[in-house]
């Protein structure tokens, strides 16, 4: 061992210095290596070269080996990289040699390296743009392979989807796949050649790990490049190729009709036509409508968005709830369902020209003894039954002046008006008025001419005065039949009776008994133990007992029907008048009947009509209230007289008719007002006691009386309370009410004139004027001016009138005297004193 060890020393000892790499004249040679003096020597005009590297390898002793040996020792290394490596290491192998010139070559060489970046970073720019070109040019073609496939596309979709040309090669090029072979490896320069992408570093293990992307990747932006498109996102693009080859036509609106109410929201709206809020709130400020998606717009707005928006509207309404109340139209109804129906007859004419009587006499009947002040006040109705079986349905309405509706409403719902005129009377202005209501509606005329009996009936007068208002009876070549009958000696009522069939089988008068009951309300009254009363003509169907009808506002069941004879009947047919009780309140006197299916939709029905009439009354009382004007005339003294008033009657046509003369009676005098706070049908109950308190109004009660909790109430508070069964009094009240409210008027009187005959200065009093009475008189007290050539330059009192210095009251025509006026001393000789006196008179209303 010892001799080993020796050996191994002397070979150590004696061994040549290791030889080192260096360049020589442009070739690599191996030289003596530097010795180790060299390095102490390095202040000594010798350069120490230091190379420092991110990736450094132990430098051994090897052959000299051609470059790309060296570029094989890393393949991931750019040219850049491996040129200055192999810079670096020939400067270190050759650094005793050129110690000299090394600092100039260490500049040079940092330099170069700079350049060389450069160089290498303009290349891969280049390259980048080669790849860029290469993928659009690939692209190109894909479009046009894809075009023409869709040029020849079926109509309907093939069984598979069509492949997409080119797509592996596109997928293979954006993965960015190896395209060098297994034993060779192509130079950096020969890719750029080819514009080849360089192959991005491939990671250890399998590439496809779900998604998931290293630290390098992800700091590098390679992970997109890398990746590519998933082949899920392949297969959408395949969809979406197929679907457009199939279809390229862009997807069409859809146009629809939108329902809107009377006023519907922003919001509601945009819903309803399947568009977003925001565009509908803009379509609305470019109209000026500055609204946001919660507020209210009434359909005239809404039409506007929805026509712009291309929609069709559909506006519908509350009252679309009425929609199919009226039932099938009598025009459109089966010949077959179709019976005839007694007709309607309404008697007019003017007031006592026996309109009554004459229906009392057709009835055998005595109505005019029950009337009060022997008129009828409220339409009766009442069915005839002749001799030959046939039946007649007479409207007895009333003749004076304030039941102008009850006539207008009684030949709206008549088939044939029969006009009595007295032939001792001639044609009145209630007759003409009864012709302009029959013409209105037109209506058939046939005229009655009563009272023939009586030794002044002229019967000849009456037809000629009928043809000023174009009434042509048939005696004198008309048409109008004219039956001269006298209701008092019952002469000739046949032949009125035969004259009205022939009337209504001219009019073919038909109607359907077996569908549900429709009518009119006549009249309308509160009774005592029964509740809300209803007069009903029925005009189609058949009303039975248990029926669920609606009357106006008003809904009901039929509890119990009674005909104009007081008698309980099980159903009423059409032509035939009825009491209908089971009413939930007073209907309005000519509203319409309606017999409904059942409870839920009278209850809507009769919702929706008091809403619209509290709407109606709300209109009213805002017009009511206090104006501009009323405060200016109040402040001028001229504010007008109000008479509060709460009118109950016991029908409802009574309280319409005082309603309405009290109107006319305001309308025909001026400074008055008469406010009616409160209508109703039915007795005087404590709610309008205590209103008419409030109010400081009068009640007025119409063949109505108090209860005894409302008469303590009114005894109390000191509430006036008026009775009347005659509506003359009514008026005639009302005017005198109103005559005591009112504010006398005032009214000049002239007295007399006096001319200034001289002008006297007395002390104490200052000027007097000398004067003559030339008209009238003269009093101290009244009022008087003072005209200067027609001109009225003072108007005052007189402060004294004196007749021989004495102080008199008055001074007559023709009398001379001294007048001096109140802070007024401007006279001349030759003016004129004109003397007056204001009276008072008390207004009278006509």
């Amino acid at each position: 061992m010892t001799d080993t060890k020796d050996k191994d020393n002397d070979s150590k000892d004696g061994e040549a210095p290791k030889k080192t790499l260096g360049l020589g004249k442009g070739t690599l040679s191996l030289k003596k290596g530097v010795s180790s003096s060299a390095h102490h020597n390095v202040g000594r005009g010798g350069v120490a070269v230091e190379v420092r590297r991110k990736r450094s390898t132990p430098i051994t002793s090897a052959p000299a080996a051609p470059d790309d040996a060296v570029s094989k020792e890393d393949p991931h290394l750019t040219a850049g990289e491996r040129e200055a490596r192999v810079r670096a290491l020939r400067e270190a192998i050759s650094g005793g040699d050129k110690a000299k010139t090394s600092l100039p070559k260490r500049r040079t060489t940092i330099e170069d390296k700079k350049k060389e970046e450069a160089e290498a970073k303009s290349a891969r720019e280049s390259a980048r743009e080669k790849e860029m070109e290469e993928l659009r040019r690939i692209e190109e073609e894909e479009q046009k392979k894809n075009q023409e496939i869709q040029s020849r596309a079926p109509a309907l979709a093939p069984s598979s989807p069509p492949a997409v040309p080119g797509e592996p090669s596109l997928t293979a090029h954006r993965r960015g796949r190896n395209f060098e072979d297994d034993g060779q490896q192509e130079s950096y320069r020969d890719r750029l050649k080819k514009g080849t992408p360089k192959t991005p570093p491939s990671r250890q293990g399998d590439n496809r790990r779900g998604g998931r992307i290293t630290v390098t990747q992800a700091l590098n932006r390679d992970y997109d490049r890398d990746r590519g498109p998933s082949l899920a996102a392949q297969r959408r693009a395949r969809e979406k190729a197929r679907l457009a080859a199939l279809n390229n036509e862009p997807a069409k609106k859809v146009i629809r009709e939108v329902i809107v109410p009377e006023t519907i929201t922003v919001g509601e709206l945009a819903n309803r036509m399947a568009e977003t809020g925001s565009s509908v709130i803009k379509a609305l400020m470019k109209l000026g409508v500055m609204a946001t998606i919660t507020e209210s717009i009434d359909a005239d707005t809404a039409e506007l968005i929805i026509e712009e928006f291309g929609h069709k509207i559909k506006r519908v309404t509350d009252a679309d709830i009425e929609i199919g109340l009226e039932g099938v139209e009598e025009s459109k109804e089966d010949e077959a369902n179709l019976r005839p129906r007694p007709p309607v007859v309404t008697i007019m004419g003017h007031v006592d020209h026996g309109k009554t009587s004459l229906l009392d006499a057709l009835r055998k009947t005595d109505v005019v003894s029950g009337e009060a002040g022997g008129i009828t006040q409220h339409i009766g109705a009442y069915q005839v039954t002749m001799k030959n079986g046939g039946k007649i349905t007479f409207l007895d309405t009333p003749g004076h002046a304030a039941f102008t509706e009850m006539r207008s409403r009684g030949a709206n719902i008549t088939d044939v008006v029969v006009i009595v005129v007295a032939a001792n009377d001639s044609v009145m202005p209630q007759t003409i008025e009864a012709i302009n209501h029959a013409k209105a509606a037109h209506v058939p005329i046939i005229i009655a001419l009563n009272k023939i009996d009586l030794p002044d009936a002229d019967p000849q007068k009456v037809k000629t005065a009928l043809l000023q208002y174009e009434i042509v009876v048939e005696d004198l070549s008309g048409d109008v039949q004219c039956i001269e009958v006298s209701a008092k000696q019952k002469l000739n009522l046949d032949k009125l009776e035969e004259a009205i069939l022939l009337q209504a089988e001219i009019l073919e008068l038909k109607a359907n008994p077996d569908r549900e009951a429709q009518g009119v309300v006549i009249e309308s009254k509160l009774e005592k133990g029964r509740g809300p009363v209803a007069t009903v003509l029925i005009r189609k169907g058949t009303l039975r007992i248990g029926d669920i009808f609606v009357a106006g506002a008003e809904y009901g069941k039929v509890r119990a029907l009674i005909n104009d004879r007081g008698e309980n009947v099980k159903e009423a047919v059409p032509g035939q008048p009825v009491e209908v009780l089971g009413l939930n309140g007073a209907p309005d006197a000519g509203d319409g009947f309606s017999v409904v299916e059942d409870d839920s939709k009278a209850r809507e029905i009769s919702a929706y009509r008091q809403r619209k009439r509290r709407t109606a009354q709300a209109v009213l009382d805002v017009k009511g209230r206090t104006t501009m004007e009323d405060l200016m005339a109040q402040r001028e003294g001229l504010q007008k007289t109000s008479l509060p008033v709460i009118i109950k009657a016991d029908v409802h046509g009574s309280v319409e008719a005082i309603a309405g003369s009290l109107a006319k009676m305001v309308q025909e005098n001026e400074g008055i007002e008469i406010k009616v706070l409160h209508t109703g049908v039915g007795g005087i109950t404590e709610s309008d006691v205590t209103l008419a308190q409030a109010s400081g109004g009068v009640i007025i009660g119409f063949n109505v009386r108090t209860n005894a909790q409302a008469r303590a109430l009114a005894t109390r508070d000191n509430v006036d309370i008026r009775y009347y069964n005659v509506i003359y009094d009514v008026i005639d009240d009302a005017k005198a009410i109103m005559s005591g409210l009112l504010a006398p008027v005032k009214r000049e009187n002239h007295i007399g004139d006096a001319e200034i005959l001289e002008v006297f200065n007395v002390s104490k009093v200052g000027k007097v004027a000398g004067c003559k009475v030339t008209l009238g008189m003269v009093k101290r007290g009244a009022g008087v001016r003072l005209l200067r050539d027609d001109v009225v330059i003072h108007e005052g009192t007189l402060k004294t009138l004196k007749r021989h210095k004495d102080e008199v009251k008055e001074v007559k025509e023709g009398t001379e005297c001294g007048m001096a006026f109140e802070n007024y001393d401007d006279i001349k000789a030759g003016d004129i004193i004109e003397c007056y006196e204001i009276v008072e008179e008390t207004r009278t209303l006509t």
